[in-house]
């Protein structure tokens, strides 16, 4: 099973080991959902450093993991050598056979573009095959956008344009339904995810996840408006020593209709 290769696009693989495992340790939980068995081919959309990939690999299936991100795929290959990671984009890569399954944890709210992600979805997989995922859904991190936005203003800035999609249930179930897929689970629920590194805990969520928005501004500017979010959701989001990011998840299961 090969992918084609697309152009890449950098995230800092480390940091995101070192202090965002939550990623991937919150979507264990969703393997219940995907329920690989032995024998499937199995794509890992959106793999990150592999942890995952490596986990549905465990129930015998053949997967395949991949990543816009070169950093990630390099990462992975050295966390799993044994298992096939590629760089490859979710917006139009191409399967060499088709699939039983495609499984995405956490990246889908990083592509606006979402038909296309979901047309490449709906061609790599066989009639009948499945789409489990989860994403960040309405009203995801609403709090700590708000604080942004006005953090921002605070400094006379205009307010960035915001790299996430995150859709409600029937947005993202009409979507699915218009290409072919038949939705036959959605929830969208409330999940408080607490922060590593203790009062760093949010500065470092922002570098992460906020990075393309900061990175425009002057040395001085960022540490203001870090400082200024921090002042803002202190009193709503830190408890106990701990930053909890105010998150709400889409999951979703879909199969291709014949």
């Amino acid at each position: 099973m090969n992918v084609t290769v697309k152009p890449t696009q950098s995230w800092n693989a480390r940091l995101y080991e070192q202090n965002h495992a939550f990623v991937w340790q919150y979507g264990e939980n969703l393997l219940n959902l995907l329920d690989a068995q032995p024998g499937e081919a199995i794509l890992d959309l959106g793999c990150g450093t592999g942890q995952l990939t490596h986990q549905i690999a465990a129930t015998g299936a053949t997967v395949i993991g991949i990543d816009r991100s070169a950093e990630m795929i390099q990462q992975a290959t050295t966390n799993y050598p044994e298992i096939t990671f590629q760089v490859a984009d979710a917006r139009d890569f191409q399967v060499d056979r088709l699939l039983d399954a495609v499984f995405s944890n956490a990246v889908l709210h990083w592509i606006p573009e979402a038909d296309a992600v979901i047309r490449s979805i709906h061609a790599s997989l066989k009639p009948s095959g499945r789409f489990v995922a989860e994403l960040g859904g309405k009203d995801n991190v609403q709090k700590i956008v708000a604080a942004l936005q006005q953090a921002f203003a605070e400094q006379g800035l205009t307010p960035p344009s915001l790299p996430w999609y995150f859709p409600s249930i029937s947005d993202y179930a009409t979507r699915l339904e218009q290409q072919g897929f038949e939705v036959q689970y959605a929830v969208l629920f409330d999940r408080p995810t607490e922060l590593t590194a203790g009062e760093a805990g949010l500065a470092n969520w922002l570098e992460m996840f906020a990075g393309t928005m900061l990175r425009a501004l002057l040395p001085n500017q960022k540490q203001q408006v870090v400082r200024s979010i921090e002042t803002q959701l202190r009193d709503s989001l830190y408890q106990n020593g701990h930053w909890i990011a105010d998150y709400r998840r889409l999951r979703i299961q879909a199969c291709k209709r014949d």
